[in-house]
């Protein structure tokens, strides 16, 4: 099974947000990502900047002025 961890790029560091995610939904600016036995997280007013299928980490950014 394969699951991804979600970081929040902010001033060039990086946070992990949710590990062993197993589904994403994107509506918007407004991500969804689910992880078993946790409650849905909602990133909202972000994007993704990058998806590393093989180290399983996708990447976000909150948009600019959005702060």
């Amino acid at each position: 099974m394969c699951q991804m961890s979600v970081v929040m790029e902010k001033d060039g560091a990086e946070e992990v947000v949710m590990e062993n995610v197993t589904q994403l939904q994107v509506s918007g600016t407004t991500i969804e990502v689910n992880a078993f036995f946790e409650e849905p997280l909602r990133l909202e007013e972000v994007s993704i900047q990058s998806i590393d299928f093989l180290a399983g980490k996708l990447v976000v950014k909150k948009n600019s002025g959005s702060e």
